[in-house]
């Protein structure tokens, strides 16, 4: 097979695993290492490649998965975490090394392997914590840890390889912590200086506007592939630390946005994995991964149930990490990229330096004693190539059962710990209103997670008192968007008053909780909805009219309210009560409607049924409406629902404590579901309480009646929101 349709099929490969992967919620990295596999024992890969093209793409593909990485850690999200994180980097690192080389004397390697499969195996990396982290969605604190040790250890792994290589395999015992100290004195200078000479000169040019917002980018790439070609030439295997220096530099300049770069470099990233790992499996044949396999498997296991428990336990003790992060951190360090690359690499070095020392022996005129000198030493490195054949396959059983274990089982402990939840569920809502407040309260009731986010004294002090999670703080800041806690929390619902605000909001929050799930309320220059009945566009049109009329200031922008006899729902065919969809017309160029529509590349989900704004949810809310909950049932079926609830606004479908947001698109079960709607109350059911409103434009707030009990239809009770 030639080279470019060779590239074509590992780039499709690994696009087609991740979905699947995704799709099944299973570590990608499985996937991708049979895949692989499978796919080498077709065609291999140095075959089509050779291997010094290979190693050098594999060796510049790592650097930047370690670049890009770098550039998500800031000093700030180690406060309250820096004595924990310098542990986890440093002492944890030096215990797993040796218990690893321990481990490793106990199934048969000999010591020096020992020491360096040692080293290859004390980096987790990104490429296989940011996955797992995705999928299990922990708290902020447990992400950190996790991802500072993957990032920085990884570098520090290849280093330690790097000492252990050059000290004791090839230049032998004696000379061995001279070496070291050498080499490493020589690591740090090189990555230190080129760190700072193309830091500052990346800071400046993104300073003074040198380089475009597209290229941006691409220049970032460039130079992160310069200074890790660079520093290897100079020092090797020095350029991982240089870059991973690089990027943690750039990240926490003060104002310095990388917003452009990091976005290149995320799509670029999960590329790049995926073709690596198809890559490096390739390089394995059945035969290898048999014959290695019993021993693999002692191994493994001694790492998961003996090495990582002790290094996180004896290594963080004393620190600020309670018992439960503790616990899960010991059962969470899988095998990534770097250690199947730099396992590569070395053997690859291993052989060239006893080719080397081979020929050197052979070599006419030598003074008798450096003849015998090189002899041995030709000899030793020739024994190691032999006893190093299992090397390679024994790292690459390590990656895939520390993957399998740690990927499909961490889920499963972290919810018991109360650290993460693998399915979460929980509804953020931006802003604080009156029917915010409710539909928390009712979504609590039926055990769903909320969080409300508001910057109101007013809006936090209800939902405090209701006994909500809330937090006070702009969905837009800082906090909210780095550092807020979003364990559990699975969708947003952005319902300010301010139209620009939510749009920003379902955009920024799309990057963690996915853009299907984050959804705004409608916004309020807007128009109706293609599908409206002739009633909502004659009740919209009549409120118009009223509100030019009166000079009512909170109206006259908002539009329809979307209510009306029509707004229940249209049987189709079968007459199984789905709801009608918002079918989008075309609108022609230069139109009115074009206008004011909003651009499709800015537009998100529309959350509820029909849509409205928040003023709008307010006022139903004011006109005697609440937020009630449904249990919809054979006797009790969404149809009998919507005829005796016509003006109902149809918000949340909670099955099995999981909340999903009723769109125009939504098909609501007729039965079987709690079906969360803003409805009339009725006289009886309606408790009666005041509190301070707060609307955008009041500059005196007053307190307010309103109703906050939701009550459920078929005699079970709603929470009241602010009780």
């Amino acid at each position: 097979m030639s080279v470019a349709p060779y590239l074509a099929l590992v780039l499709g490969l690994a696009s087609a695993f991740q979905l699947i992967a995704y799709k099944l919620k299973v570590p990608s990295i499985l996937l991708l290492l049979v895949g692989g596999f499978l796919l080498g024992q077709l065609v291999s890969p140095e075959a089509v490649l050779g291997r010094d093209l290979l190693f050098a793409g594999v060796n510049i593909a790592v650097g930047i998965i370690l670049f890009e990485g770098s550039l998500s850690l800031r000093f700030r999200e180690l406060r309250g975490l820096g004595q924990t994180v310098l542990r986890l980097c440093t002492v944890t690192v030096l215990l797993a090394w040796l218990l690893i080389t321990a481990a490793g004397i106990v199934v048969g390697v000999g010591w020096q392997l020992a020491l360096l499969i040692g080293a290859l195996l004390v980096v987790t990396g990104p490429t296989v914590i940011a996955p797992i982290v995705r999928q299990l969605r922990p708290t902020r604190r447990v992400s950190s840890m996790l991802r500072w040790e993957g990032i920085i250890v990884d570098p520090i792994g290849a280093i330690l390889a790097v000492l252990v290589f050059q000290a004791v395999i090839i230049s032998g015992p004696e000379p061995a912590l001279g070496t070291a100290l050498w080499t490493l004195g020589r690591t740090i200078l090189v990555a230190t200086v080129i760190t700072l000479v193309l830091g500052v000169a990346l800071e400046v040019a993104l300073r003074r506007h040198w380089i475009p917002d597209f290229l941006e980018g691409t220049v970032f790439l460039a130079v992160s592939v310069a200074a890790l070609v660079i520093s290897n030439e100079m020092q090797t295997e020095s350029g991982l630390l240089t870059v991973t220096m690089l990027g943690i530099f750039l990240a926490n300049r003060p104002g310095l946005r990388l917003d452009h770069v990091r976005e290149f470099k995320e799509h670029l990233q999960v590329l790049i994995v995926g073709t690596l790992f198809v890559l490096l499996a390739g390089r394995l044949s059945p035969a290898e991964v048999l014959g290695v396999l019993p021993t693999a498997l002692v191994f493994v296991t001694i790492l998961i149930l003996v090495v990582r428990p002790a290094s996180i336990w004896l290594g963080l003790m004393g620190t600020s990490a309670t018992r439960e992060e503790r616990t899960l951190l010991s059962f969470m360090a899988p095998r990534g990229i770097v250690a199947a690359a730099v396992t590569s690499i070395f053997a690859l070095e291993l052989e060239h330096a006893s080719e080397e020392a081979l020929l050197a022996s052979r070599e006419g005129g030598l003074d008798p004693t450096d003849l015998l000198r090189l002899e041995a030493q030709a000899e030793r490195l020739e024994a190691l190539v032999l006893a190093s054949a299992d090397l390679v396959p024994l790292v690459f059983m390590t990656i895939v059962i520390t993957v399998a274990v740690y990927g499909l089982g961490v889920g499963r402990l972290a919810e018991r710990l109360g650290l993460a939840t693998t399915t979460p569920h929980g509804v953020l809502f931006a802003g604080a209103p009156t029917w915010a407040r409710q539909s928390a309260a009712v979504l609590e009731k039926l055990k769903v997670p909320t969080l409300l986010v508001s910057l109101s004294p007013a809006e936090v002090m209800q939902a405090r008192l209701s006994g909500l999670r809330v937090e006070r703080t702009h969905i837009l800041s800082e906090y909210a968007v780095e550092d807020m806690e979003l364990a559990g929390i699975g969708s947003l619902v952005a319902g300010t008053f301010d139209d620009e605000t939510n749009s920003t909001a379902a955009r920024e929050f799309a990057h963690t909780l996915g853009s299907q799930r984050t959804f705004t309320v409608r916004r309020q220059a807007d128009p109706l909805p293609e599908g409206s009945s002739p009633q909502e566009k004659q009740r919209a049109q009549a409120e118009k009219q009223a509100a030019k009329k009166h000079g009512d200031r909170r109206h006259g922008q908002r539009g329809s309210a979307n209510r009306g006899s029509g707004s229940g729902s249209e049987r189709d065919g079968a007459g199984n009560g789905r709801r009608r969809s918002m079918d989008k017309a075309p609108v022609q160029k230069g139109s009115a409607q074009a206008k004011r529509r909003t651009a499709t590349k800015l537009s998100t989900n529309v959350a509820f049924w029909p849509p409205l704004s928040s003023p709008e949810l307010e006022d139903r809310i004011r006109e005697g409406m609440q937020v009630r909950q449904t249990k919809l049932t054979e006797q009790h079926p969404l149809d009998a629902f919507l005829e005796r609830e016509p003006d109902a606004v149809l918000m949340f479908v909670v099955e099995d404590g999981v909340a999903r947001v009723v769109t125009a698109d939504t098909t609501v079960p007729q039965t079987g579901v709690a079906l969360v709607a803003l409805v009339k109350a009725r006289g009886a059911a309606t408790h009666q309480v005041r509190e301070l409103t707060e609307r955008p434009g009041d500059d005196d707030p007053e307190p307010e009646p309103e109703p906050e009990v939701a009550e459920s239809e078929g005699g079970s009770e709603a929470p009241d929101a602010d009780r």
